[in-house]
Order: C-alpha cells, then structure tokens, then sequence
C-alpha cells in the first residue's frame, strides 16, 4: 500500500504515546478483512499489550473470521474514541486510529492464557471473577480461539 499523508496535518495524532493511551482506553475495534475480492467487517471487543504491540480478540473455534484470516491475514482496523457531538456547530469530538498489520489464531495454551488475560484485564474493571467463572482449568481453554492482531502501523486523527 502506499504511503499517504493527512491532509489536515493539525488533526493528525502522531505521539506513539498517545496513540497507545487511545488504545489502552478504548473497549472496540472494527476489524476490515478481505478475502478472494470480497470484504469483510466485525466489530470485536480487544485487549491491547503494549509491551508485545498486539491486539488480542477472542472468538468461536470456527466460522467467517478465521476463514478469512486463514487465507489473507492482511487486515485493518479502526478504534475510536467518542468524544461527543457538538449541538448547533455541527461538529463531532473524536479521537481515531487506522491500525494496519497481520492477524493470526493463537498456537498453544501459554499463548492462548495471556491472550485471553490481556483482553479480560483491559475489558473488566475486576479481572478476577470473569477469570474465577470462565477459565477454572486448562480445558475451558478448549472452548474458544484467541486472535492476535500484529500491529505494522498506526495513523491517527482528531477532532478536539
């Protein structure tokens, strides 16, 4: 893909600290996949290890999403943080990032156990009792495929 510029260079997010605020902050990301020609979009809650510069999304052991990923890992994603409309201005308050990189299914159960952390730790206030309920021993691993989002690259915009 080529390298485009922000044309609105005073609304461009460039701060990698900044950007990693937005999206440790953030709880949803929209995930672009295309496969064969054909486009596809979800909208996934996340968990993001800044350390390892991944996203991490769990999903069922099978359906669309792993299909498309299986055979072009190749995606796009968009988080956005809602800063509110602006009555009678016309305006919308927003921070977004276009996060660019490879999505993959998880191998093995220690990769598997701090996918699924990364995402219960960034999604609940209290991490212990969702881990407590759902993930008792190394079985209920069985029961879901955890994805990790490589990140290549993030652009980001605003509106403050």
């Amino acid at each position: 893909m080529g390298d485009y510029h922000m044309k609105r260079k005073d609304r461009e997010i460039s701060d990698e600290g900044e950007m990693a605020g937005i999206l440790s902050g953030c709880r949803l990301a929209t995930i672009a996949m295309s496969l064969d020609g054909e486009p596809y979009i979800v909208t996934m809650n996340y968990g993001y290890d800044a350390g390892r510069r991944a996203m991490y999304f769990h999903c069922a052991r099978k359906g669309l999403k792993l299909d498309f990923i299986a055979g072009n890992p190749s995606v796009c994603a968009a988080v956005v943080r809602d800063n509110g409309y602006v009555h009678g201005k016309c305006e919308h308050k927003y921070q977004s990032l276009i996060i660019r990189g490879r999505m993959s299914e998880v191998d093995g159960l220690d990769e598997k156990k701090h996918g699924i952390d990364v995402l219960i730790v960034h999604q609940e206030k209290d991490p212990d009792p969702v881990r407590e309920r759902n993930l008792r021993n190394d079985s209920d691993y069985e029961g879901f495929s955890i994805l990790r989002l490589d990140i290549d690259g993030i652009t980001g915009k605003q509106s403050l």
